[in-house]
């Protein structure tokens, strides 16, 4: 599945993202999770610099929009609840992220770009998410999985910039104008 969203820039287009995972909320609700610039969000968290949003989801390769999360996924999270309680202070949870999630480091304000990618989100008690990564010069067996030893949070490591999906990571990785200019803007504004 993934999240649509829309901008003030391309008003007659939807975007799309694929989703993460869904979570519940505080609130009782449940909604997709993506990653998207600098955090791990929520479906109606999603902001951006050309003013977008949200607008729903869909099944890929169909005409299926929808608004809610599909009642599989909320009763698969109740089932969760169910068995495994609340998360406490101290537990924590780690998902494998199967959507190409990169991170991209920049140490001298986007003249170079590394791009690394996502192998797992961990998220902690208190729901905070943390997208780890392989620290190369930790690395002792292939393939890094979830859990490894040699993981270490992005988000606090120096250079950490924004997260982007395979697909735009990949355009930058070619050099692509496009994308290369998106994230000037987004370095300009940010």
């Amino acid at each position: 599945m993934e999240l649509l969203y829309a901008n003030d820039q391309h008003p007659d287009t939807l975007f799309s993202l694929k989703i993460l995972a869904w979570a519940r909320l505080e609130d009782g609700t449940t909604q997709a999770l993506v990653p998207w610039l600098r955090d791990l969000v929520t479906a109606s968290a999603l902001s951006d610099p050309l003013n977008g949003r949200w607008e729903g989801y869909r099944l890929p390769d169909s005409d299926y929009l929808f608004r809610d999360a599909p009642e599989h996924k909320v009763q698969e999270l109740d089932a969760a609840l169910r068995f495994f309680g609340k998360p406490g202070d101290h537990s924590r949870q780690e998902i494998p992220d199967t959507i190409g999630t990169h991170a991209v480091f920049s140490q001298d304000e986007f003249e170079t770009l590394s791009l690394m990618e996502v192998v797992s989100w961990r998220v902690h008690g208190d729901g905070t998410p943390q997208a780890m990564v392989a620290d190369e010069a930790a690395v002792t067996q292939t393939p890094v999985l979830p859990g490894d030893a040699s993981l270490v949070a992005a988000e606090q490591q120096e250079g950490f910039r924004y997260f982007f999906q395979h697909g735009i990571a990949n355009r930058l990785k070619e050099h692509d104008p496009e994308a290369l200019a998106a994230i000037a803007m987004l370095a300009a504004r940010y």
